[in-house]
């Protein structure tokens, strides 16, 4: 079977020879046939070349684009936490620079401290002040920072002074309302927000949006400082958001109380030749 294939072959072979040099259109037609024969066949097999030769391609391109998936994924985090941090940057200056403004504005100032913590969970509002007696800071002095009052201090120890803030049951602070100037009071109430009440005005109508100050009543807060905005309408009563808050406390001025105490009562001194009694004598 091989040498009739093989001289089968080379007689094929031989005729098309010849058919090729004797007449050129005959073997064109048949190499035509042939090409259109063999075309589907030649196109299949390149096909399965090419899918074959693709594999490792196909491999090399998906761990590449795969490698650049991740590190765009982390230039993007990077990017992310670049961002956030460049606004933490940028609100702190904000609040420094305003802190700076309050400070040349605020009457006799004691010093610039923070709010290193405060409570959160109890219906006690207190913070605690990274500043104390040896920085000068004594019972009676009120705090406030950028935004507005945030309460008095309560305790001093050598480095730290306990803070009542403006929204603890027990705090209550002499306002006035911007515009008209209604007098009221902003008394805590333990959860984060406070009652203005007005005191001196019967059916007085409180609106929402309303805007309360310290008025200066009492001796304590400088006047002007912002305390409260009102978020309900009432008469009489109606509750407010104060515009510091416990989660944004960061630095904040001490200052000494609007008026001085006043001076202790002088003791009369002893009349000459009279000898004070005893304690415990009777007369």
């Amino acid at each position: 079977m091989s040498y009739i294939l093989a001289v089968a072959g080379a007689l094929i072979g031989a005729v098309l020879l010849v058919l090729s040099q004797f007449n050129p259109p005959a073997f064109a037609a048949l190499r035509s046939t042939a090409t259109e024969l063999t075309a589907p066949v030649s196109s299949g097999l390149s096909g399965v070349i090419r899918s074959v030769a693709a594999v490792p391609q196909t491999i090399s391109t998906y761990f590449r684009v795969h490698g650049e998936n991740e590190a765009l994924r982390a230039e993007v985090a990077r990017t992310r936490d670049a961002l956030m941090q460049a606004r933490i940057i940028v609100r702190d200056n904000r609040r420094l620079r305003a802190l700076l403004r309050l400070r040349d504005v605020t009457p006799n100032p004691i010093v610039t401290a923070r709010i290193v913590s405060s409570s959160a969970t109890s219906t006690r509002r207190f913070g605690i002040l990274n500043a104390g007696r040896w920085q000068g800071v004594r019972p009676g002095m009120p705090v406030r920072g950028p935004d507005g009052l945030i309460g008095r201090v309560v305790e001093t120890g050598p480095n730290t002074a306990r803070v009542l803030l403006t929204t603890d049951p027990e705090s209550v602070v002499p306002v006035r309302r911007i515009g008209d100037g209604l007098p009221a009071l902003a008394a805590g109430r333990g959860d984060g927000l406070m009652d203005i009440r007005s005191v001196g005005t019967t059916n007085a109508r409180l609106q929402p949006g309303d805007r309360f100050v310290t008025s200066g009543t009492g001796g304590l807060y400088t006047p002007g400082v912002l305390v409260g905005r009102v978020l309900k309408p009432g008469s009489d009563s109606a509750l407010a958001l104060p515009f510091a808050h416990p989660d944004t406390f960061d630095f904040v001025i001490v200052s000494a109380p609007f008026l001085p105490p006043p001076p202790p009562s002088p003791v009369p001194p002893p009349v000459p030749g009279t000898t004070p009694p005893a304690a415990g004598a009777k007369r």
